[in-house]
């Protein structure tokens, strides 16, 4: 299937370029009071003929140069002039795109186009001589041609604009084309980099567990030892448990091996700028909310010239603020982040236009455990979120609060000390 696709393509693109050359070709102007013409079928053919790469110059320019003369022939024959009579007008015309086609083929034309000035003075000088290439076959079948200064200037001054046209044209369409591939690519890296995110959320919470672990295995063979004293319960029971979870730790604790080497990984950790760092972190929740078919106006300002290593800690963070701010506008609304420079400080502020957290629920936000959120079913969610952006922000010596929450505005602040962002991030 996909060897019969690529095989059209190029028969295809002949076809149209051949067609298009015909039919621009009868938007002319003739300055030298003859058959000869200056139109825009030349530029069409000149266009195609640098864009279809997978085209051989000589094969189209041959099947241009014929098919632009027999269509000429049968619009004059429409008209009443005869097949003898219009065969001598309109051939040389062939010769122009065969010419053409062959010079561009010779000096590998396509080779110059990384250098536009260069390749519209090059593609001038093939119009130029390939327009005289047709009018000595025009004055070999009898057609009368002053040869002047006037109309040599004429022919340069025509191929200067078409093929500087030509040239704009295609680099328009190719600096469109890169900008598409650009915009593709950053997209795909933000998705690799938001994995990436949720596997260092993983990390975390894993070596927090293996700590948590740690302890509870030494509580439960304390508690062994204690039974062993004389308490009723079976000692043995309390020995298994802390076997148990002796083995969890140590499973925990190959995930969180394994999950660190995958952050690790060179093309994924990149040291990114604060502002595209934000630009990220506001799109991504642009798309959320999207998803949960709210109206919400991101906007962010970022007056910041700082880059970090730390982009997964902080893409956590922002994200986790973000997206609680959008979970808590009901309908529609605004986000705004914005993000400077105070004293020794990076600073970032989240401002949302949701529903508020009542006066009671503000000092237990951060406490792991509580929330506010339930699902459909009634079911609690975890209450970690705001508990996990904390710890990370700890552990980079930083503060997060909530400054002041009423309905209609609520503002987190997040601080951390710019020599803990320019730190390199340690690698486990």
């Amino acid at each position: 299937m996909t060897k019969g696709k690529t095989t059209r393509e190029p028969f295809l693109g002949a076809v149209f370029l051949i067609l298009a050359a015909a039919f621009f070709g009868e938007m002319k102007v003739t300055p030298f009071n003859n058959s000869f013409r200056f139109s825009l079928g030349s530029a069409v053919f000149f266009f195609g003929l640098i864009s279809f790469t997978t085209i051989s110059p000589i094969f189209i320019g041959v099947c241009t140069g014929f098919f632009v003369t027999g269509f000429r022939i049968a619009l004059d024959m429409l008209t009443g002039e005869t097949f003898a009579g219009s065969l001598p007008v309109h051939l040389p015309a062939a010769f122009y795109y065969m010419s053409f086609a062959l010079l561009a083929k010779i000096i590998n034309f396509r080779r110059y186009m990384d250098w536009p000035i260069r390749a519209g003075f090059l593609g001038a000088a093939l119009d130029f001589t390939s327009n005289a290439v047709e009018l000595a076959f025009r004055h070999f079948f009898g057609e009368p041609f002053a040869l002047t200064y006037q109309n040599v200037a004429m022919m340069m001054l025509f191929g200067i604009l078409r093929s500087f046209s030509v040239i704009g044209l295609y680099n328009i369409f190719m600096i469109r084309h890169l900008r598409a591939i650009g915009e593709a690519r950053q997209q795909e890296l933000e998705r690799l980099v938001m994995i990436n995110t949720g596997l260092y959320e993983e990390t975390f919470y894993l070596q927090k567990s293996i700590a948590y672990m740690e302890e509870i295995t030494r509580k439960s063979y304390d508690l062994y030892s204690l039974l062993l004293e004389g308490k009723k319960a079976d000692p043995h029971s309390a020995l298994v448990i802390a076997e148990h979870i002796h083995e969890v730790k140590k499973d925990a604790q190959r995930i969180f091996s394994g999950l660190s080497k995958l952050i690790g990984q060179e093309p994924l950790r990149r040291r990114l700028p604060i502002s595209e760092l934000c630009g990220m972190v506001m799109r991504a929740n642009e798309k959320f909310a999207e998803l949960l078919g709210k109206k919400i106006r991101f906007t962010h300002a970022c007056r910041v010239d700082l880059s970090t290593d730390h982009v997964y800690a902080l893409l956590s963070v922002l994200n986790n603020l973000v997206a609680n701010a959008v979970e808590a506008i009901p309908s529609a609304g605004t986000i705004h982040l914005q993000t400077e420079l105070k004293q020794s400080d990076l600073v970032f502020e989240v401002t949302d236009s949701g529903t508020g957290i009542a006066k009671e629920d503000a000092d237990w936000i951060f406490h792991p455990g509580f929330t506010t959120k339930y699902d459909p079913h009634g079911n609690p969610s975890t209450g970690i979120g705001l508990t996990h952006a904390r710890d990370i922000v700890q552990s980079l010596q930083g503060q997060i609060r909530l400054v002041s929450s009423r309905p209609g505005q609520t503002i987190f602040r997040l601080s951390i000390p710019t020599g803990q962002l320019l730190r390199k991030e340690e690698r486990k």
